[in-house]
């Protein structure tokens, strides 16, 4: 049992870690604030007394501190060389690809993405939902302050690979917080890609994916579902909901004319502007991948409920 005064003292630290992450223009107070942020998640996650939770909690806490490690050696290497602790003033070659490679870590995208379904799968749904939206906030703007000084390559090859992990991951998941988890690595790997291009289209990508991945984490949460096998029994108590999450679905795996579509469409027209036919083509073919597993959540729905 966790008291009022610690879940206070909890909440506030997460927020506060990761606005002072946002805000600042220093790496050691950026790292500061995400060492706060990651400390305060700890409890909430090990909260459930069971084994996998607690796997969880130290899963999470290992990644994280590693990903805290290559960032500290990124600006301290580049703090040596330059002479400045700026964010904006990330020059050094090595230094921004370790650091791009921790940010990455930090918010669960490939090639070191294989802690994020493990943990969301190990914890309650209010914590998956904090993981995958809130958690994501302060790694991403970092990158989003430094998209200028890392190598276009190393951003669109990790985000095409988020794409492919994401896609085939999800694909034979019946439990419904590792399929969430992918749906969240293969959405980090639009962000990312197009982070190289558009930095701004890369926030609202995120945004979006933000806004329609609270409702239904919130809408499981409340039917207590778990399973594929659970969604095709909700319809009975709550098909308002049931339905609505297939939708949300369908949105994020983005079919036009749901709102999921814009971003993707968006990002595309970015890629054949700046001459990246081929990667295009193949953002396309992994979003395929993805949509399969989307597909068959909504049809799970949309066939068992009553007419």
């Amino acid at each position: 049992y966790i008291t009022p005064t610690a879940i206070t003292i909890i909440t506030l630290s997460i927020i506060m870690g990761t606005i002072l992450t946002m805000s600042s223009s220093n790496w050691l107070m950026a790292w500061i604030g995400l060492e706060l942020n990651m400390l305060a998640t700890l409890p909430i996650i090990s909260k459930p007394k069971t084994t996998r939770a607690s796997e969880a909690t130290i899963k999470y806490f290992l990644t994280q501190a590693i990903a805290s490690a290559m960032m500290l050696l990124s600006s301290t290497t580049n703090a040596w060389q330059t002479g400045n602790w700026d964010i904006l003033e990330l020059k050094n070659k090595f230094s921004t690809t370790i650091m791009a490679l921790s940010l990455m870590m930090k918010m669960g995208a490939a090639p070191v993405h294989f802690w994020l379904p493990e943990v969301l799968q190990g914890t309650t749904l209010q914590t998956a939902l904090l993981i995958t939206t809130w958690q994501k906030l302060a790694p991403i703007t970092l990158m989003y302050m430094i998209s200028n000084n890392i190598q276009p390559a190393l951003l669109m090859s990790a985000g095409v690979l988020s794409m492919v992990v994401g896609g085939l991951g999800g694909i034979n998941q019946t439990q419904l917080r590792k399929t969430m988890a992918y749906s969240s690595i293969n959405n980090l790997g639009w962000t990312i890609m197009i982070m190289a291009l558009s930095p701004n289209l890369a926030i609202m990508n995120i945004t979006i994916y933000i806004i329609m991945t609270t409702p239904v984490f919130l809408m499981m949460k409340n039917t207590s579902m778990k399973t594929l096998q659970n969604l095709t029994t909700t319809w009975t108590t709550s098909t308002a909901m049931t339905l609505s999450i297939a939708l949300l679905m369908l949105s994020t795996s983005g079919l036009p004319p749901f709102t999921g579509f814009m971003p993707k469409m968006l990002a595309l027209n970015e890629l054949i502007t700046q001459k990246l036919t081929t990667l295009a083509t193949l953002a396309i073919m992994t979003s395929l991948i993805s949509l399969l597993f989307y597909l068959r959540i909504a049809y799970l729905i949309m066939m068992l409920t009553p007419p």
